[in-house]
């Protein structure tokens, strides 16, 4: 065993002085295992320890390497006994005298499930081949261009005949061309980080700088990510800050005292989803989560982070157990507050093109938008209103449907107060929610008729969008996170026409700029008529940067076709037809298009000028405009 020189060198010493005042973004560079000289040097922080010791494969997990703490409360040992591929842990005496053997934190790779031993794995460094498409993102942005993901659960997507899920080294194979093929832009997944539990989907972590090994290895992973830029798809992970995996082997109470937690049970105890929540005022813990951050942004070249569960981060009453008031009396947790707000600054300082998004489902805070006007700094929000609306409106008996309206419209009164995503996730498709497809009204082909609805409104609406997987062909049985999708289902027509609809609509929203260019501002839409309730009828126009760049879109919600419908346009002239819903290659009746519309001087509400056209049975329209006078006015 080495002896520790007793002076440090000075990077070693300063990244210890940063780590205890929450300014190290890079802790994983001295904490864990590290392999230098054919010996390895493990350090761990647990500042309330009495002793802890070095276990593994190595030493038949005995007492036999004790570890030496240093002033900031961090013990390290180095040895040359352990080998590539040996899993190790700490075997930790508590602040009480208890002896138990806790994971490494900052472990990079664990041992298959239900085991959790850190795992040593020298991780090659990669050549990356990615350079053109990280050079292109630092030139866009982001907000004026379009982004709609494919949210996937990495280990459900396909299963083997077997049952055996695809690790990331099959998924290079299979969904990149699938994402290809379907014209997404983006890819989301679910928590990739190390999980002991799969039904909790990841969203109790116990490993947060470990791809779980259940998915791959980190080399598998980082190939994936880069097969996915050479094929212009951008890679999303999410990622759970504000609370862990309550299991005693992990980090609960690391050296016996409140560690990574709050000091309040009250505030440590996450009641509803069963957990521990981190002290997000707490430097260490700050140091620890951000590096976590940085190092999936870094060593993994991902292109954005979706944080899960921001609602409980910052408000102190979220949670369904008791709850006690901040120094103000009010419910605003401040150090999940500030915490963010940090988070974000670091994160877009050093990778200003990195996407920062929130799931967060209150409106009191604002959460997108400049850290200096009070916001969060966040990029994006889930726009968890629109969700909720929506699918209560298309679940409903039409003949109820105009009475509310409100369900469908009342997202353009406030869809410019946040930059948005519209989500359709996978926690709308599980626990006896019914799949999209189940929720609509109406026999099977009705059923996909308001699909395609569904998904034509959600593309043209005002906002990123996220589709869960499976839903893009109208899968009926609710997700399992345990099988496959059902992928047989593609053997039927009418599911195989679902998915060729959504992949010539997800194109059909790259092509047309008026759909994405002005979105960050309310000239980006213009509504023809939202108070069509005896009809149940709703158009409105999303427009581009050019007066002619502009397409009108007409949802009928009813299913009774409507034959002569009139609406306002903007400009005397002629009209294209260029999207309609129930054509027979996507599984409708309809053999031809619309003829073009031609406009009369018909006064529409505003409009100086109208057209009418035939609206399809639960049917949506898109028109463009293929010859207009731009002089004329409304």
């Amino acid at each position: 065993m080495k002896e520790k020189s007793d002076v440090e060198e000075k990077p070693l010493l300063e990244a210890k002085q940063n780590f205890l005042s929450g300014e190290n973004f890079y802790a994983q560079h001295f904490l864990g295992a590290h392999l230098k000289n054919d010996q390895y040097t493990f350090r761990v922080w647990a500042p309330n320890a009495q002793m802890v010791f070095l276990v593994g494969d190595f030493n038949d997990w005995n007492d036999s390497i004790p570890m030496e703490k240093d002033a900031y409360g961090i013990w390290e040992v180095t040895t040359a006994l352990p080998s590539e591929g040996d899993l190790y842990k700490f075997k930790v005496r508590q602040a009480n005298g208890r002896e138990i053997m806790k994971i490494d934190p900052f472990a990079i790779f664990f041992e298959k499930r239900p085991g959790d031993a850190a795992v040593l794995h020298t991780v090659p460094e990669k050549k990356w081949k990615d350079g053109l498409w990280r050079g292109r993102n630092k030139r866009v942005n982001h907000f004026k261009r379009p982004m709609n993901i494919y949210e996937v659960h990495a280990s459900s997507w396909k299963h083997h005949e077997d049952g055996q899920p695809y690790n990331f080294a099959e998924l290079t194979e299979e969904l990149v061309p699938y994402l290809v093929e379907m014209n997404y832009t983006h890819v989301e997944f679910m928590p990739l980080m190390e999980h002991p539990l799969g039904m909790s989907w990841g969203y109790q972590l116990i490993g947060y700088f470990a791809l779980s090994s259940y998915y791959g290895t980190p080399e598998e992973f980082q190939n994936f990510v880069e097969a996915c830029h050479l094929n212009n798809i951008g890679v999303l992970v999410d990622w759970v800050p504000g609370h862990f995996c309550i299991n005693d082997d992990t980090l609960p109470y690391y050296d016996g005292t409140p560690q990574f937690e709050y000091q309040d049970p009250d505030r440590a105890n996450n009641v509803r989803w069963g957990s521990i929540n981190f002290d997000l005022g707490k430097s260490e813990v700050q140091s620890f989560l951000i590096s976590s951050a940085m190092f999936w942004i870094e060593f993994y070249h991902i292109d954005g982070i979706r944080v899960d569960a921001v609602s409980s981060m910052i408000y102190r009453d979220y949670d369904d157990g008791p709850w006690t008031p901040n120094h103000e009396g009010g419910n605003q947790n401040f150090e999940g507050y500030y915490f963010l707000q940090k988070l974000n600054a670091v994160i877009k300082l050093a990778h200003p093109n990195v996407l920062m998004m929130a799931e967060e489902s209150s409106s009191d805070t604002q959460i997108t938008g400049l850290i200096e006007t009070g916001a969060l700094g966040f990029d994006y929000k889930w726009n968890m209103g629109w969700m909720n609306d929506i699918l209560r409106f298309y679940e409903m008996d039409p003949l109820y449907r105009g009475d509310n309206f409100n369900l469908l419209t009342f997202s353009f009164m406030y869809m410019m107060d946040e930059n948005f995503i519209l989500p359709l996730s996978h926690d709308e498709v599980v626990h006896g929610k019914k799949s999209l497809m189940h929720k609509m009204w109406g026999d099977r082909y009705k059923q996909f008729a308001q699909l395609r609805n569904l998904f034509t409104y959600f593309m043209t609406h005002p906002g990123k969008k996220l589709l869960f997987m499976g839903s893009e062909w109208g899968q009926f049985l609710e997700w399992k996170y345990d099988e496959g999708l059902e992928w047989v289902d593609l053997k039927d027509s009418l599911n195989h026409s679902m998915q060729f609809f959504t992949s010539q609509l997800n194109q059909f929203y790259k092509d047309n700029p008026a759909l994405w260019e002005l979105e960050e501002s309310y000239d980006t839409i213009e509504i023809i008529d939202a108070d069509n309730t005896n009809e149940t009828v709703l158009s409105f126009i999303r427009k581009g940067k050019r007066k002619k760049d502009f397409l009108i879109v007409i949802l009928n919600m009813t299913p009774v076709e409507r034959q002569g419908f009139r609406i306002g346009v903007p400009y005397a002239g002629s009209y294209e037809e260029v999207w309609n819903t129930e054509m027979l290659e996507f599984g409708g009746t309809w053999t031809e298009h619309n003829p073009v519309a031609e406009s009369d001087e018909y006064h529409f509400k505003d409009y100086q000028s109208s057209i009418t056209t035939t609206v399809p049975a639960l049917g949506a329209l898109i028109l463009k405009p293929l010859k207009v006078n731009t002089r004329t006015k409304k």
